[in-house]
């Protein structure tokens, strides 16, 4: 009989089941979409009992797939964005939306509703900032509840539990309410195993420390453990068998890093000093920088450190931008020749990125020097504020020349420079790092936007790196599964597991020369875009 591990993944559109052997061979992948509600500017919000509807469907059609029994699943790992998720004291929706809807009961990660209770959280210079990078983010759950405190004061007091949302996932399996040491290290200021009493009075959120923390956690422990087995109502939710081992949860990058950092890169596994050479980039609707060190770093801007918080005995540093694969669809399907090109996409059953990549090929293949195709045309990426090195989440976005033209070929040129621009913000998070005393020399990736070969080739050109792609593209899903193969006993750790279960695929080495030089340049014109907009504050004040 097969002993099989599932990873489920929730992320900002989707949720996605994997099953995977203890070798780490993916045997069938299910997905199933989820729902998005935008009831006003900034606000983006999910439905928690949508999201566990989408899991069970996506989990069936992975088994269908694997062609598996459910009682040849014998751990189960679950990740998620870092969503912020409400329920009463029976467990049901409690609404976070202008709308009044309960259903509407999850404040997504990339929402921007609390940017105001952000600063005057960092106004208060308290000592757990330090570990945030000196900036708390709106992204993040304490500016989000002192908003529903705030804002909404009736769902604050009639939430009996906030939970992130991988944590919801483990607590809906299991029935058992025990958070993960990821997403409350890393998105709820848990530092030093305990909750500081004193920054959550001084925030303005002294509720939540009565009954010990029970509203936001008094169980936290690592990832992988064993939280329990599924309850009779969850298995038959799920399609799983009951009493299967449920791991302790993880954020969904995060699990992306745990299915990339220990990929072995010649014949060894890589020790804790190589893995301190490496970052893993995982770029979806969002991208994330994560790196790991054997002693704690303090960069400014970026989150961490965080002890723990993604590989067992190391301190985890996280980077980020809020819009990557979001920015390049939002400049692709704003543009005029958008319904065009998705009816030619329909026809040719590819995707409208494809599409761009061959005219971009077609345009570079015609210039001595394709390379340069943007060398007039410059973004500054951060559409939806920068979430580090700038730690600024009101910066916006900017593009510099622009021609009256409104060609496939201009949209074409536009996306290059869009992604270009992301790239460069991978570099600016590398620079900040290697001041921190880093010393990265090869990043490893996964995620939707690096199944496209120029986001690759970018962001190897931009950075100087090797890039390197796991065998198994669907390192998220791993990274879970790790956590069921760790939580059913077959792997002992989760350091063990990733050592087993990854391996090298693919390398996109970086082109050096004039290549090189060229994005030295647009790095200079990247910097500069950042002072220009501050230029332009101060003009405006």
């Amino acid at each position: 009989m097969t002993r099989a591990v599932l990873g489920v993944d929730v992320g900002t559109g989707s949720v996605r089941a994997g099953l995977f052997d203890l070798s780490g061979a993916r045997l069938g992948v299910g997905v199933c979409e989820i729902q998005l509600f935008r009831p006003a500017e900034d606000f983006v919000e999910q439905s928690s009992e949508d999201i566990w509807r989408a899991a069970g469907v996506a989990v069936r059609a992975a088994l269908k797939e694997a062609q598996l029994e459910p009682s040849e699943v014998v751990g189960v790992g679950f990740d998620a964005t870092c969503s912020l998720v409400a329920l009463d004291a029976a467990d049901r929706p409690v609404s976070v939306s202008p709308t009044d809807r309960d259903e509407q009961n999850v404040i997504v990660w990339m929402d921007h509703r609390a940017i105001e209770q952000a600063a005057r959280i960092n106004q208060t210079g308290h000592e757990v900032l330090r570990y945030v990078g000196g900036v708390i983010s709106p992204e993040m759950q304490m500016p989000k509840l002192l908003w529903l405190k705030q804002q909404r004061p009736d769902t604050f007091r009639r939430a009996a539990r906030f939970l992130d949302l991988p944590d919801f996932l483990t607590y809906r399996a299991t029935g058992q309410d025990v958070r993960s040491l990821c997403t409350t290290t890393c998105k709820w200021t848990y530092a030093d195993g305990r909750w500081s009493d004193d920054f959550l009075q001084q925030i303005g959120l002294g509720e939540l420390c009565a009954d010990d923390h029970a509203r936001i956690g008094q169980r936290v422990r690592p990832m992988g453990e064993r939280v329990g087995g599924l309850t009779d109502t969850a298995a038959q939710q799920l399609g799983l068998a009951p009493g299967t081992a449920v791991g302790v949860s993880i954020i969904d990058a995060h699990a992306g890093g745990l299915g990339l950092l220990g990929v072995p890169l010649g014949t060894e596994d890589p020790s804790s000093v190589e893995l301190e050479r490496r970052l893993a980039l995982i770029g979806g609707t969002s991208s994330c920088h994560m790196a790991v060190s054997r002693e704690p770093r303090f960069v400014p801007g970026v989150w961490g450190p965080y002890y723990s918080a993604m590989v067992p005995g190391l301190w985890l540093t996280e980077g980020g931008q809020s819009a990557t694969g979001a920015l390049i669809d939002h400049v692709i399907f704003t543009h005029s020749r958008a319904a065009e090109l998705s009816e030619q996409a329909r026809r040719e059953g590819r995707s409208e990125h494809a599409l761009l990549n061959d005219v971009l090929a077609r345009l570079e293949g015609a210039s001595a020097r394709g390379f340069e195709l943007t060398r007039e045309l410059h973004v500054m990426p951060d559409f939806h504020g920068n979430r580090s090195p700038r730690a600024d989440p009101t910066l916006r976005g900017m593009i510099s020349g622009l021609k009256l033209t409104d060609s496939v070929e201009s949209l074409a040129l536009l996306y290059l420079a869009t992604i270009q621009a992301i790239a460069h913000g991978t570099r600016h998070i590398l620079d900040a790092l290697t001041t921190a005393g880093y010393r990265i020399d090869t990043l490893v990736a996964c995620g939707g936007d690096t199944k496209n070969p120029v986001f690759l080739r970018e962001h190897a050109d931009v950075t100087g790196r090797p890039i390197v792609q796991p065998r198994e593209p669907e390192a998220v899903l791993l990274g879970s599964a790790l956590l069921g193969a760790v939580a059913s006993g077959d792997r002992a750790s989760v350091s063990q597991a990733m050592s087993a279960m990854t391996h090298e695929g693919s390398v996109v080495n970086p082109r050096d020369g004039d290549v090189a030089s060229f994005h030295d340049k647009k790095h200079r014109v990247f910097q500069r875009l950042y002072d220009d907009q501050m230029a332009y504050r101060v003009l405006m004040s």
